[in-house]
């Protein structure tokens, strides 16, 4: 099961706070996943289309349950997928009509609904199962696993910007994009979406999430300081060669009473210890070096392998 399938499968079961959330819910799902036909004045016939059985289970439920809407269900097989569909009719009853008004599917003058009606998202309970139920619509969230994404598609930009300005209401900062006839309504970040699923209240989702997003931040920190480690390492080691080439030279090119004793020590403990760092050196020099000691002595020695480099040419 997808990680989308198992958010959508816990959303389906979160219990209502009062008694208009279930018709928030069922009124964004409509609007998203439902197709609206027009059977003559004042007739109306619907078709819900979903991939998930809790989603279909849970639709059915609330259509029975708060509008006593008969209904249909066909199970369909996808060929491509190979994956079942769940396709729920409402046929062309009494009251149908009504029904979609009082959802915000239709307005009261008998046209299509584009933005959010108030009345659905009045209270904060509400606003939180209109963004459920329009994530069991269309929701999509890529598995923790991998990049961050979120995403809820819907047919009109009124719809578009009523999700967005529900999410802004609890600080969630959401982005809108055209996809074709579509607008996509999406997050990229793993705290905003964490958000998302703990308003929902796919709490178990979350905790899923917060825990792959904790090994990620571990992940990457190991990572930052293994890379800082190896360039580090690398970087002392082409240094080390470095000198080594530069004391090979001066040992050819000047006597032991030309190089100063100070010098002749840094040579003895570089030639012993050519893995060691200028710290190390420093802390085997008698009596001991500071660093910056240390690497004044190496560039001396360097001065002298270009002095003699100079005179060769």
């Amino acid at each position: 099961m997808s990680f989308s399938s198992e958010v959508k499968d816990e959303l389906t079961r979160v219990p209502p706070v009062c008694s208009h959330c279930e018709k928030a819910t069922l009124a964004v799902l409509i609007r998203i996943e439902g197709t609206l036909f027009f059977a003559g004045k004042g007739r109306y016939r619907v078709e819900i289309a979903t991939d998930v059985p809790s989603v279909a289970r849970l639709a059915i439920k609330l259509l029975h349950g708060l509008y006593h809407l008969k209904t249909e269900l066909t199970v369909r097989r996808s060929v491509l997928h190979k994956t079942p569909n769940y396709l729920i009719e409402i046929p062309t009853q009494p009251h149908l009509m009504e029904a979609l008004i009082d959802m915000g599917v239709l307005s009261s003058e008998g046209g299509l609904e584009l933005g959010i009606k108030q009345q659905l998202v009045e209270k904060q309970c509400c606003a939180a199962a209109y963004l459920r139920g329009a994530f069991l619509g269309s929701g999509f969230i890529a598995s923790p696993r991998g990049d961050f994404h979120f995403e809820i598609t819907v047919e009109s930009r009124e719809l578009a910007e009523g999700l967005v300005e529900l999410l802004a209401q609890k600080e969630i900062h959401a982005r809108i994009m055209q996809r074709r006839s579509s607008y996509m309504v999406y997050l990229k970040s793993g705290s905003a979406i964490l958000q998302f699923l703990a308003y929902a209240g796919a709490h178990q989702c979350a905790l899923e999430l917060e825990n792959e997003r904790v090994v990620k931040s571990v992940r990457n920190e190991v990572n930052r300081i293994t890379n800082a480690e190896v360039a580090n390492q690398a970087k002392s080691a082409n240094a080390a060669v470095d000198q080594l080439f530069a004391i090979r030279t001066v040992l050819e090119s000047y006597s032991a009473d030309e190089i100063p004793p100070a010098l002749q020590e840094l040579i003895r403990l570089r030639v012993r210890h050519p893995d060691a760092s200028l710290k190390e050196l420093g802390e085997m020099a008698q009596p001991p070096l500071s660093k910056s000691a240390v690497y004044h002595r190496v560039r001396r020695i360097e001065e002298l392998a270009r002095k003699a480099r100079h005179k060769r040419s």
